[in-house]
């Protein structure tokens, strides 16, 4: 081929992916919809593109995308940038997107809609689980991770292979210690039981279910700076509701918290209440103090057995968020300090989880219960820790009038990542917002993936999203074979 020929092949494509702008048009001030709704939000400089569709009908479609000197022109009602595109965008500063439809062979022109470009960064992956809304069952289940900065999606571990959809495993949520993933667990249930935990190139499974625990370490903590792993004990069930508008209640009918020693293979149980449910260990950032919640349970009615009597109480059960200091030369935890009474304002307070600077504790609200992500009236809420009055306020940029809980901070704070169910009620998606430092929040966006219709397909909700410093570097089937080793049983 010449290279003459070469040329016009080349402008011939070239012609072809370029849109034009209209010449002719009118201004209209009438709204503009798009999807997912990324008008005025603010992105961190190395997030992946936000590709979006375009709600209003109309006939031809072309947005131009404009930062300091350049131009992106793009025909079509899904508006999708190259990466390359949207570099060269991004380093121009902030994004100004205007739309012009055309119908019946007039053209309109909305008004331009914002993109704020933050030079804060954000962490390049996130873990999360994808899980079935269908409440009982196991099949499928997966531990995904995520690049921020492009679309790639990798499975860390999937619960199919090792095990036939009749013998499915439940399997928890990945959590790493600081964002580090060469330090990570999680937790099997069912067949081949048992905690994975990953640990500088060594993986093993251990059973942290000691003489007189409730069970296995469920709810996990790692500790910042230390190989110590915080734990709650759980015994949960679920219960449905037949007219409630919440479909579901998760609850604990014995709960207790545990300190696991990594190294030592050791599990140190917390002294407290035996009717005291405690729940979600979380780590101050200096490693000095265990926040968690907590809710007292005395048994009402003795002629039923206890786990349905506190199903009977599910409207009455609330939690608190508490404190202990910890010792690191005695592995030992202090008296318990109430840090928000969430029950006198008729409230339940779950999930904290405390900003790097050590100055925000996020946490999760609602009228009662501990499994927040269930309640439609789930707010994300913040306490200024600086402050000794302690005095809870709702993060209202954050929230919306659905479900909005788990919840976690990037490694400097700067941004967050929660689950939210404001797109339609049934399933979880991932949200991030810009965080000032002084305990305010730009307008959530949700995760951007490569197909704008991405999120509305799946079928599967996103469940406890948190950030990661690079990728899990164990293949799936590395973690598979450890699965089907016996675990190691932890001392006590």
């Amino acid at each position: 081929m010449s290279r003459l020929t070469n040329l016009l092949l080349f402008l011939v494509l070239l012609s072809a992916c370029t849109a034009k702008l209209p010449t002719e048009y009118k201004e209209t001030s009438d709204p503009l919809t798009v999807y997912p709704d990324y008008m005025g939000v603010t992105v961190p400089c190395n997030m992946a593109p936000l590709h979006f569709s375009i709600e209003n009908e109309g006939d031809d479609y072309v947005t131009i995308l404009y930062a300091g000197d350049e131009r992106l022109v793009l025909a079509g009602q899904d508006v999708c940038p190259s990466l390359k595109e949207w570099r060269k965008l991004v380093c121009k500063g902030d994004i100004s997107v205007r739309v012009f439809i055309q119908q019946d062979g007039n053209w309109t022109a909305y008004q331009p809609f914002p993109v704020y470009v933050s030079s804060d960064s954000i962490d390049p992956y996130i873990s999360y689980r994808l899980i079935s809304p269908s409440y009982v069952a196991y099949e499928n289940l997966t531990l995904q991770q995520r690049c921020l900065e492009n679309y790639d999606e990798l499975l860390i571990y999937g619960n199919m292979i090792n095990s036939p959809e009749e013998d499915g495993q439940c399997i928890n949520c990945h959590f790493t210690q600081g964002g580090n993933p060469e330090r990570f667990q999680f937790h099997v249930r069912q067949g081949m039981g048992g905690t994975v935990i990953a640990n500088d190139g060594n993986i093993n499974k251990v059973d942290l279910k000691v003489e007189g625990s409730v069970s296995g370490g469920v709810y996990p903590a790692w500790h910042p700076t230390e190989k110590l792993i915080a734990y709650s004990t759980n015994k949960t069930g679920q219960s449905f509701h037949t007219k409630h508008l919440n479909k579901i209640e998760v609850q604990d009918t014995y709960s207790d918290l545990i300190l696991y020693d990594v190294e030592a293979n050791v599990v140190h149980p917390l002294e407290c209440d035996s009717n005291d449910l405690d729940c979600f260990p979380a780590w101050s950032p200096d490693g000095r103090w265990l926040y968690y919640c907590s809710a007292h349970y005395e048994q009402q009615d003795t002629s039923i057995v206890r786990d349905e009597d506190i199903i009977r109480s599910f409207r009455t059960m609330r939690y608190n968020l508490y404190r202990r200091p910890f010792d690191l030369a005695t592995l030992s935890f202090g008296e318990r300090q109430l840090v928000y009474d969430a029950m006198s304002d008729s409230l339940s307070a779950t999930e904290p989880k405390i900003s790097p600077d050590g100055r925000w504790l996020m946490f999760t609200r609602g009228s009662y219960g501990i499994f927040h992500i269930w309640h439609g009236d789930a707010d994300l809420c913040l306490i200024d820790l600086t402050d000794s009055t302690f005095t809870p306020r709702v993060a209202s940029q954050l929230n919306s009038d659905n479900v909005e809980a788990w919840h976690s901070w990037s490694h400097d704070g700067r941004w967050v990542v929660f689950s939210s169910r404001r797109e339609d009620g049934n399933y979880t998606r991932p949200f991030f917002a810009h965080h000032d430092g002084n305990g305010h929040f730009t307008k959530p966006f949700c995760l951007p993936q490569d197909d704008p219709e991405y999120h509305r397909d799946l079928l599967f909700s996103y469940n406890v999203p948190e950030f990661m410093s690079g990728r899990v570097t164990y293949s799936p089937q590395e973690i598979a074979d450890c699965v089907k080793k016996e675990a190691k049983k932890a001392k006590k």
